[in-house]
């Protein structure tokens, strides 16, 4: 773990969550960062999301800090924008920032009143914490329903020396991100500005988060900063500059798939590979579609070979294709063929959908060329019982 350089983290337990562990967690950066966001396209919004639009607009996307907590997604309340604003306002006050370049994020119930006073009673002991050893502890104080603490890093070499990238996401269930997922923060020591960063987030994110479904719900609070406060001393030169994004999305990927992988309830990761539609844009639609199937996520829970699943799910795609031209693999093993059934042996498939690891591909004959992968995890009664009982 080689972490950027002019990055410090805290985490503390402010009292925000009934279970007694940290659940407030800062980030700092010691040279103001250029940054880049995303943020969900669910028409109910946390309060955190408006205000993070709002100082990223406000501070012309400079970044000093990110407070973000879990236990409580502070939406569809009363205080909410208060709790938001007061809060940023206060971390401001005691790490000498303007106040539009503090963003805060949220996660957690949705619906309950936030009391601002235990993070601003929490934040003296939060800042004190700051420390750039810290990064494991922020992003454990994030979770909520993750089983695991979710981080990625890379290096990438430039003639003029090394510049480094880290991130930290959260999330396993309310995961189908119409931008990003749940809560996501990435940040390098590259000097970039703000308007390289915006160009390669959002080629980023399409190719990661975007790829990414639990249980076809998007959260309220989603949420994704990708920071560059250029503390390495390196600026990449322009050929180079594919090479950093590289770095930064093969973080996003990693982090994306940890999230599938940690699906609630789930115990099998799964990926979808749709190839010859007619755009990139139309195979990642069939791939959605396959992921968010509930019918498709129970026959791969019960190893069930059951193909016809994937082609239905793809027929509820909106994506115009032929089905008589339609080839689907299941664990490498040809189940249709021209959209009928295709020999194999159901023992020894079911067999192998039993693996912690399971591999769809769903292929149009004929001459497009659009693609798209998309990962996503099975559907257990484990996600039953963890939803049914979350708030209490």
């Amino acid at each position: 773990m080689n972490l950027p350089l002019g990055y410090a983290y805290s985490a503390v337990y402010a009292g925000i969550r009934q279970a007694e562990r940290d659940d407030l967690a800062l980030i700092v950066t010691g040279l103001d960062a250029s940054a880049a966001a995303v943020f969900t396209r669910n028409r109910v919004q946390a309060a955190p999301v408006g205000l993070c639009r709002r100082h990223l607009a406000l501070s012309k996307g400079r970044v000093g800090a990110i407070l973000m907590n879990a236990g409580n997604a502070n939406c569809a309340t009363r205080t909410g924008d208060a709790v938001a604003l007061d809060t940023a306002r206060a971390t401001a006050k005691i790490l000498k920032l303007p106040v539009a370049q503090v963003l805060t994020a949220s996660t957690g119930v949705i619906g309950v009143e936030m009391d601002g006073a235990k993070i601003m009673a929490a934040l003296p002991r939060l800042v004190e914490g700051l420390s750039p050893a810290r990064f494991e502890d922020a992003a454990r104080a994030i979770m909520t329903t993750d089983l695991v603490s979710k981080t990625a890093f890379a290096e990438a070499h430039l003639r003029r020396g090394s510049v480094r990238v880290a991130g930290m996401t959260k999330g396993s269930g309310m995961i189908q991100p119409n931008m990003a997922t749940t809560l996501g923060f990435v940040m390098t020591d590259a000097e970039l500005p703000a308007a390289a960063l915006r160009v390669i987030l959002k080629r980023a994110v399409e190719a990661s988060y975007h790829r990414l479904s639990v249980d076809g719900d998007t959260s309220t609070n989603d949420t994704l900063v990708l920071l560059a406060n250029g503390a390495s001393g390196v600026r990449p030169e322009a050929k180079e500059l594919a090479r950093v994004e590289e770095k930064i999305t093969g973080v996003m990927e990693h982090l994306a798939q940890a999230i599938a992988r940690d699906g609630e309830g789930a115990k099998k990761f799964v990926t979808i590979e749709v190839s010859g539609a007619p755009s990139d844009d139309a195979a990642a639609r069939l791939a959605r579609a396959i992921a968010n199937s509930p019918l498709v996520k129970t026959a791969i829970a019960g190893s069930d070979p059951n193909w016809g699943r994937v082609l239905s799910a793809a027929g509820n795609a909106g994506v115009v294709f032929d089905p008589g031209k339609t080839d689907i693999w299941m664990q490498g093993v040809a189940v249709c063929r021209g959209g009928l059934a295709a020999p194999f042996s159901e023992a020894e498939l079911k067999q192998k959908l039993d693996a912690p690891e399971c591999h769809i591909r769903f292929s149009l004959r004929g001459k497009a060329k659009g693609e798209a992968r998309f990962w996503t995890c099975d559907l257990t009664h484990g996600y039953i019982h963890i939803n049914a009982s979350y708030r209490t």
